[in-house]
Parts: structure tokens; C-alpha cells; sequence
């Protein structure tokens, strides 16, 4: 039995050609092998005014929705002013994914949120963004040099979601980002944190089968397992007809 997984895009400029610019609905294809590699049927779910509105019928589609990274959630998300480092966000999306996480919310169904997905996880349940994380850390363990993903460790609370996905308290993990969670969300638990900083790494909603968002990039390796414990949970929904 074969689940099927709604996959947020990214809306952005994109070249084609070579030739013109023009804005585009995508998705890194790491996400659509990860899910893919997990057993997982990935559909790509797109921003349309309709499903903005109202996400439920996109949703009866799926068995379980990934919230993919990206660009920054814009800062009125979450009633700040935006900091100088802050990217300029795509309105629709921010949007679409907040209504995604909060219809996946109130039907029980498995969502898991990735990076920005993380945070839009957070901001969903009320909770508030740091829009710069190298303003408070002498060290940016977050992002690598040149655009390049960052290796460290997190540590994850034993008796959580988080550890059950991942298969461990102490996990190495790739990163990409310099926002992070600041106020957290009602009902959300922290459940993992940086090695070194203690940056906020994971949050979950324990009211909730599977409620996950990690901040760090599980589709970027092979070997890790969140997204097929991620996939199997989407699977037992499927098969108990949620």
C-alpha cells in the first residue's frame, strides 16, 4: 500500500533556457527521491487561490504533507518587522503552507515540516521567529561557507518523536539556515537542539499522531531515517482509512 505524500513547492524565479525568467512552482528532486526511497508516493502540492482558501479538499489527495525549506516566512507572518537579513518572501506561499499545516492540524494527518517548513510549523501554532540567528551566536554552526550545507550534531529528548523518526538521541545532521524558532508554538514541545548552541533543532505537538518539524535537512542524506518513519506513519493513516 503505497502512500501518497503532498509535497509543498517552492515558488520562485527560475531560468529556463537560459533564455527568460519567469516564476515557478518546484521542488529540489532530494524530497521527491527521499519520499520516493521511503516508499512514498510524492505529488507536488502548488499554491492556488482556491487551496489558500480552503486546503481540505487538496488534502483529502494525500495521506501525509512534507513542508519543504526555502526562503524566509515573511516576518508579518508572525507580527514582526522584517530584519534587513530577512529575504523577500512569496506571499502565496507563506499563505497555502500555514493553511496546509493547520487543516493536516485539525484532521490528525501526519505532517512533517522541514527547515522553513519547521518554522512554518511554529508560526502555525502561534509561535514567533529569530530572523537572524548570527546576531546572537559567536559561531554559525547553521550554514556552510559558499552556500554550502553545514555538519553538526543535535541532541534529541529520548522520549520523543523526534528520537522514534530518527533513530537516536545524538544525531548528525546537514543544515542550511540562519533563522530559527524564538517563541514557541501552543502545544508544540521542543524536543531536539544544536550540539554546541542549544539553537532549537526540533519541535513536535505531542496532541498529535505526527506533528514533527526539524530544522535541519533529512532529504539531503541517504542514510537517514525521518523521513521513512515519516512515510510508515503516513502508511498506517492509509491503511486505518484517516
Amino acid at each position: 500500500m503505497t502512500p501518497n505524500i503532498g509535497v509543498s513547492c517552492n515558488v520562485e524565479e527560475v531560468l529556463y533556457g537560459g533564455l527568460w525568467t519567469e516564476l515557478a512552482a518546484m521542488v529540489p528532486m532530494t524530497y521527491v527521491r527521499a519520499v520516493a526511497r521511503a516508499g512514498g508516493r510524492p505529488l507536488l502540492l502548488a499554491p492556488t487561490p482556491a487551496d489558500m482558501a480552503d486546503p481540505g479538499p487538496l488534502l483529502d489527495l494525500v495521506d501525509g504533507v512534507v513542508i519543504t525549506g526555502g526562503a524566509d516566512l515573511a516576518a508579518e507572518a508572525y507580527g514582526a518587522a522584517a530584519h534587513p537579513e530577512t529575504s523577500p518572501a512569496i506571499a502565496g506561499r507563506d499563505a497555502f503552507e500555514l493553511a496546509l499545516v493547520n487543516e493536516a492540524s485539525d484532521r490528525d494527518m501526519p505532517c512533517l515540516g522541514i527547515c522553513r517548513g519547521m518554522q512554518i510549523v511554529n508560526v502555525a501554532h502561534g509561535g514567533t521567529l529569530e530572523q537572524h540567528l548570527p546576531d546572537r551566536l559567536e559561531h554559525d554552526i547553521h550554514r556552510g561557507p559558499g552556500g554550502d550545507f553545514a555538519d553538526h550534531h543535535v541532541d534529541v529528548e529520548p522520549d520523543s518523536l523526534a528520537a522514534v523518526a530518527a533513530g537516536d538521541t545524538r544525531v548528525a545532521v546537514r543544515s542550511y539556515h540562519h533563522q530559527g524558532v524564538e517563541r514557541v508554538g501552543d502545544r508544540l514541545r521542543v524536543t531536539a537542539r544544536a550540539e554546541g548552541d542549544e539553537t532549537v533543532e526540533a519541535v513536535e505537538d505531542p496532541t498529535r499522531r505526527f506533528m514533527l518539524g526539524v530544522l535541519w535537512h533529512p532529504e539531503e542524506d541517504e542514510t537517514d531515517r525521518l523521513i521513512a518513519a515519516f512515510v510508515r506513519e503516513c502508511r498506517a493513516a492509509r491503511a486505518a482509512g484517516r
